[in-house]
């Protein structure tokens, strides 16, 4: 069965980006000239998915209309002549059915955000990107990458990348050992360990193709740690029925939802275009001549 839907969980707070998300969701911060959601819909869509599924909460208004028509700002462009800004704004509303949307009405964590779904995805495999991980690649996207080592494997699988030894208390790590190039089988894994607990270095970033096993184990709703149903629990669950594998993508990954990590995506991803590259270079140059 081909993986054709894909969850984004959407509910938090966007706390870190106070005070800029007290009105805003944070999934509408704009690196470049488009919000971090749109880059994820748009890699969802490259690989193939057919159907969005937002998990959202309150506050998500602007988030749902920036996937819906604007007759207002579409007549006001077209009267100006400027075609280019008018199709670029039609080109962000899919078809009718393509975006589905469901409530967390409670911040219990990812795991339940996700479980949150379960009734809209079904019976069949499914990604989960979090769009608050930019990842910037010289080929293509990674979910594409993930969808065919899913056609392969037929199992789940999530992006894994190695992080600093001091940071694993932020990541689910993982106990893996090497299959193939750029692809390992996961033995186990640990949400958020210390350093000295931590098996590896090895962590899960935020894209995942899951199979439908999962809600068995999303379902039981088991708190973890920072008291939240955690997904890596449940996934950790699965393992004990199906193999799960890990994807060490290549690319540079960005963590849009702190604050430091949404500004070098801003960099990162300005400098790729030509239309703003050499006055930012030039720029850039400049103050580092100067520190």
């Amino acid at each position: 069965m081909k993986v054709k839907k894909a969850v984004f969980p959407v509910a938090g707070l966007g706390t870190r980006f106070i005070p800029a998300t007290k009105a805003m969701a944070k999934e509408m911060l704009p690196v470049v000239d488009k919000p971090i959601i749109q880059y994820a819909v748009e890699e969802a869509f490259a690989a193939g998915i057919e159907q969005i599924i937002f998990v959202t909460g309150r506050g998500k208004k602007a988030l749902e209309d920036h996937f819906d028509r604007c007759f207002e700002i579409e007549a006001s462009l077209e009267s100006k002549g400027k075609t280019d800004l008018l199709k670029q704004i039609q080109e962000l509303v899919p078809r009718t059915g393509t975006i589905v949307y469901t409530r967390q009405h409670q911040p219990l964590g990812l795991g339940h955000a996700i479980w949150c779904a379960r009734d809209i995805v079904g019976d069949e495999p499914f990604a989960v990107l979090l769009a608050d991980d930019m990842i910037q690649t010289k080929g293509k996207p990674v979910l594409s990458e993930m969808v065919e080592k899913f056609d392969r494997f037929r199992a789940s699988i999530a992006a894994v990348m190695e992080v600093e030894k001091d940071q694993t208390d932020k990541y689910g790590i993982l106990d893996a050992g090497p299959l193939e190039d750029n692809v390992v089988r996961i033995k186990d894994m640990i949400e958020k360990p210390s350093p000295e607990e931590a098996p590896s270095n090895l962590a899960i970033v935020g894209r995942y193709i899951l199979t439908p096993k999962i809600w068995d184990y999303l379902g039981k709703k088991e708190k973890g740690a920072g008291g939240e149903i955690q997904l890596t629990d449940a996934m950790k669950g699965l393992l004990r029925e199906q193999p799960i594998f890990g994807y060490k993508f290549q690319g540079e990954r960005f963590d849009c939802g702190d604050k430091a990590g949404f500004q070098m995506a801003n960099l990162a991803f300005a400098l790729e275009r030509p239309d703003m590259r050499d006055k930012l270079l030039s720029f850039i140059k400049g103050i580092v001549n100067t520190c």
